[in-house]
């Protein structure tokens, strides 16, 4: 029977399959506005924008425009020169008539799809000593002469430090909690508290309350390379979170009643940010300059140009309005993600760490620019 099956098998005619195409690459993800895509937006008397975060944004407007001048847009959306109009303006604009002021100079610009999503962050206050002692042994390192932003061999661009014949990757942060820059002299003051210092680095700057009563602030100075891992998802994903339990709140709660887990997860961010002590007026943001509780927001200068004014229109009415992005963030990539600074205090704190907002966004260009682009653009189809 088993012969008599192989043999019809074997007299079986071959079928063979459908071809299929194999199915088209997916185009690469967009790494600036210009290659998301630039549409006009809507009218700015449309989009109801405060009297309150108007001044507010004007204020820091006003801030930026030295360093917005100058620097170049790694978005590819503006020129200098395109906003020499706008600064001349703000000098000597009233802060009362801030709404007149950025409907008179600026158009909204849609980057991509618009989706928005913001977080938010604070200038967080920790319990710090400016020396070692008892209850404070927790190092807060400035940056090491060692960490490199280049190759020194290839001059190809990559943080990282040289060992013997190689450049390699620098430290990760369990490397550098477990010593590996003790002993060099790099601790500029000692925290009382991990997890306080954890998030501390998340947020990129902070105020120590020394022992004495007095205050250190510092500020970012720089960071080892590494990957950011965003351990609020990684525990939601892990199911360690349930539902109202993904604001920092929450988080930090979770690491404090799990100690042994929460030191494990804490060392899966491999980021390790380093401080310097400010003695000016700050927090100091990407651009340079203080940043201003209620009105900066951090972007990817990717997509939104350092210094310019942001319309967020989102589910939290707190972030809605208009904003200024002065600042960077390790974990803020990418159109329309947005990370926006609500100064210092319990208040700060509150906002920020329970801040998850989803709406729309708009870019505010100065007046003229998303023609230009476009007309740009067809030139170079032709």
């Amino acid at each position: 029977m088993g012969a008599a099956l192989l043999a019809l098998a074997s007299c079986a005619p071959t079928v063979i399959p459908p071809s299929r195409q194999p199915a088209p690459p997916a185009p690469p993800p967009a790494d600036t506005a210009l290659s998301a895509g630039v549409s006009a937006g809507p009218a700015l008397s449309g989009l109801g924008i405060t009297p309150t975060s108007a001044g507010n944004a004007l204020v820091a407007f006003r801030i930026s425009c030295p360093s917005l001048m100058k620097r170049s847009d790694a978005s590819g959306l503006t020129r200098p020169e395109d906003w020499s109009a706008a600064c001349a303006a703000a000098e000597q604009w009233p802060t009362a008539q801030a709404e007149a002021f950025f409907q008179g100079y600026f158009e909204a610009a849609e980057v991509g799809a618009g989706e928005a999503f913001a977080t938010g962050y604070f200038e967080p206050q920790i319990l710090g000593s400016r020396e070692r002692r008892p209850g404070y042994d927790v190092p807060i390192y400035a940056k090491p002469d060692d960490l490199l932003d280049a190759n020194p061999f290839t001059g190809e661009t990559g943080r990282g430090r040289v060992d013997g014949d190689d450049y390699v990757l620098y430290y990760e942060r369990a490397e550098i909690l477990d010593g590996a820059l003790a002993g060099r002299g790099l601790e500029i003051a000692w925290a009382a508290d991990p997890i306080d210092l954890f998030f501390l680095h998340i947020q990129g700057s902070g105020r120590l309350l020394l022992p004495d009563g007095g205050v250190m602030r510092i500020g970012y100075a720089g960071q080892n390379g590494r990957e950011y891992v965003a351990i609020g998802r990684m525990m939601k994903e892990r199911g360690l979170l349930g539902p109202g339990q993904t604001s920092m709140q929450g988080i930090v709660a979770w690491l404090r009643e799990h100690p042994e887990e929460g030191r494990a997860i804490m060392r899966e961010n491999k980021s390790y940010i380093f401080f310097r002590e400010l003695t000016g007026p700050g927090p100091i943001g990407a651009m340079g300059h203080p940043v201003t509780p209620r009105a900066t927001v951090a972007a990817d200068p990717k997509f939104v140009p350092l210094g310019a004014p942001v319309f967020l229109a989102v589910d939290k009415p707190e972030a809605s309005g208009l904003w200024i992005a002065q600042d960077t963030g390790g974990a803020i990539k990418g159109a329309n993600r947005f990370d926006t600074f609500w100064g210092a205090g319990e208040e700060a704190k509150r906002i920020a760490g329970g801040m998850q907002a989803n709406g729309e966004a708009y870019v505010l260009l100065p007046k003229g620019t998303v023609a230009r682009l476009n007309t740009e653009y067809a030139a170079s189809q032709r």
